[in-house]
């Protein structure tokens, strides 16, 4: 049911991290802290990755929750985004390397561009080797925000064993799979533990008056004061807490549990949050659409405002029932009200993004935008007769992911965030369509030009009884500058072709620069008719069309032809640690640097800008991103056609 005992409003959380940081263990393990288990792999180290968002419910200490795995991977950030736009607040799970911070820079950029409200979650703390400071300090240069550590590891010898939390001056000792137990401080650690809470006072009171007089006076503040102001400085964006744990062992998520019930924003704030006005007609929004075998077409909505009941009208759809996730099982529920995450069922000709209302069309809100693709891959069936097939579950696959975009010029070319998230694609296709699918790398759009003028006559004449085929012409090909297209020009005098052929002439011109001598399409050339001949029984548009079609093909091949390649303006986005390998990467792909500079709005970023022809930029993003620990990007725009050796 989406009510609770106490009444309080369902509350939302995010899972987001970079890949490997465990995120789903830690999904699991809250969840069965709070006693809604879902299986769990045997193996953790065989867990598949996530490449899509999960949908968890559950309650804990009454208070109804849903919660969102969501993918790691760069290449699946869309998903991610999305749900970021829909929760409270996110928790950003990272490991205790400080040489894999960097790999969170462009989650704690988002978070903060978007105002949604995050907690760090230092996960697989037994692992730390140094000091959580070293950690700390990592992850503090990709953010401006304060970083307020609240929980101290405990030491025995080289391994963690237990935390101190700051807040409460209570040390806890972990205990495999169970909750951790009270214990006392150490001693040893009594004045490393005073000045880390030193240092957490002193961050809160920047922003309160009253705790600052207090800091001044040398008065001890109260828990309550500390969990007061954490709570309204999270929520303003003006702290980022950060907790440690170990989610394999359940070491750290009971207490991960009870700050998010603290200090995680209810409904209504994060609806004022983005500026949803309150009251009227209850309001829902899509942030995820799914395809669900018997379930059919399944909706992942968050309830903005107001009740909604099955069966009501949406979008011009009734809607066909309501389902939470609980133990890993959907279970159908009467209704969803404000605060809750749920699938919507049914609700077919609805888009991702749309928002919803029983009363009506609302007023659209905001939603993510995907980034550009940069991979692509062309695809085709083994078995001609599954094309029509093939053709519907790309329609539901872009449906469900609004970061694949399908291109169809003479081939079917997948585009997306990477080879990965195409994979996925081409293994759904395979595991839930039954398609079996040849899949290559697409072509390139090649096109030719000529280097010299030529003169060129085409004759045709034919006599195979009754009326015989005659045309006479003779044309020039002359180069044109890049960019300027085809034009035909007529300076024929004196009638020696007459008017009504003449657009026949210009029309199999411009047919012919389909296929050049290399096969390409030629541009960028003028054809101008000069001269000409004509019988006044055999000669037709056909025969005129033929003449210069026979005319074009040997004129082009005797013009000094050339093969022409697309080059793109490219913008490479990474650290500034990696700018330098960028630019070895750009020119070892023939790319000419136009120059770097800071990335506007990223701190310790560059954007390098070069142009390179299209045919280096396939696997780009594969060599980038396995040279920048993930996190390079690209975008890119067509600039030119130039003239090239390269042999496709």
């Amino acid at each position: 049911m989406s009510g609770t005992k106490n009444g309080r409003s369902p509350r939302s959380v995010a899972l987001v991290g970079p890949y490997g940081s465990g995120k789903s263990t830690l999904f699991e393990a809250l969840l069965d802290a709070a006693g809604a288990p879902v299986k769990r792999p045997a193996d953790p180290r065989n867990r598949p990755t996530t490449t899509e968002i999960r949908l968890g419910h559950c309650t804990y200490l009454d208070d109804p929750w849903s919660i969102l795995d969501c993918p790691g991977s760069i290449e699946f950030a869309h998903q991610t985004c999305s749900a970021l736009a829909m929760v409270d607040i996110a928790v950003v799970v990272c490991e205790p390397t400080p040489a894999k911070a960097a790999m969170v820079a462009p989650l704690l950029k988002t978070l903060r561009d978007e105002g949604v409200p995050h907690i760090i979650y230092i996960n697989k703390i037994d692992t730390l080797e140094g000091s959580i400071a070293d950690t700390l300090a990592a992850l503090q240069s990709y953010t401006a925000s304060p970083l307020v550590l609240r929980h101290m590891p405990i030491f025995d010898g080289e391994a963690v064993t237990g935390y101190v939390d700051l807040m409460s001056e209570r040390a806890y000792r972990y205990r495999k799979g169970q909750a951790s137990e009270l214990m006392q401080i150490p001693e040893a650690l009594l004045a490393e533990e005073q000045a880390a809470l030193d240092r957490l006072v002193e961050t809160l009171a920047d922003r309160d008056d009253a705790l600052l007089e207090k800091v001044l006076e040398d008065i001890k503040p109260t828990p309550d004061e500390l969990y007061r102001d954490m709570r309204k400085d999270l929520c303003a964006g003006a702290v980022i807490e950060v907790l440690v744990g170990a989610a394999e062992h359940a070491a750290g998520v009971r207490r991960l549990w009870k700050a998010l019930r603290h200090d995680t924003p209810d409904p209504a704030e994060t609806a004022e949050r983005r500026q949803i006005v309150p009251g009227g007609a209850p309001r829902a929004q899509v942030f995820k659409t799914v395809y669900a075998g018997h379930t059919g077409k399944l909706s992942y909505v968050r309830v903005w405002s107001g009740t909604v009941a099955d069966g009501a009208q949406l979008g011009g759809t009734r809607l066909g029932g309501i389902y939470r996730y609980v133990n890993g099982e959907m279970a159908k529920v009467p209704d969803a009200r404000q605060g809750d995450i749920v699938a919507f069922g049914r609700l077919d000709g609805v888009p991702t993004g749309a928002t919803l209302s029983p009363g009506g069309q609302p007023e659209p809100l905001p939603f993510p935008h995907p980034a550009p693709p940069v991979y692509a891959m062309a695809v085709a069936t083994t078995d001609r007769k599954d094309d029509v097939k093939l053709s519907g579950a790309l329609h539901k696959l872009a449906e469900e992911d609004a970061s694949l975009f399908i291109t169809q010029e003479g081939e079917t070319v997948l585009h997306g965030q990477g080879e990965m998230h195409l994979q996925t694609v081409v293994d759904h296709l395979a595991r839930d369509y039954g398609l079996k699918l040849a899949v290559q790398k697409p072509a390139i759009a090649y096109k030719e030009t000529i280097r010299k003028p030529v003169h060129e006559h085409g004759r045709l004449k034919r006599q195979t009884g009754g009326h015989g085929q005659f045309a006479d012409v003779k044309i020039d090909i002359a180069p044109r500058e890049r960019g300027e297209g085809f034009l035909f020009v007529d300076k024929v005098v004196g009638g020696a072709v007459p008017r009504n052929f003449i657009p026949s002439v210009g029309d199999a011109a411009e047919e012919a620069t389909k296929k050049g001598p290399f096969g390409y399409p030629v541009v960028d050339i003028s054809v101008t008719l000069v001269d000409g001949g004509f019988h006044s029984v055999d000669s037709s548009d056909m025969a005129f069309k033929t003449a210069t079609q026979i005319a074009m093909k040997e004129g082009l091949a005797k013009a000094d032809p050339v093969l022409l390649e697309p080059v793109d303006h490219v913008t490479i986005s990474v650290p500034n640690d990696y700018t330098a390998r960028a630019q070895r990467l750009l020119t070892g792909r023939r790319g000419q640097i136009l120059g770097f500079a800071e990335r506007s709005g990223w701190t310790g970023w560059d954007d390098v800008e070069a142009l390179v022809p299209e045919a280096e930029m396939h696997d780009l993003i594969i060599e980038l991103r396995s040279q920048t620990m993930g996190l390079g990007t690209y975008k890119k725009r067509f600039d030119h056609l130039a003239e090239t050796r390269a042999v496709p």
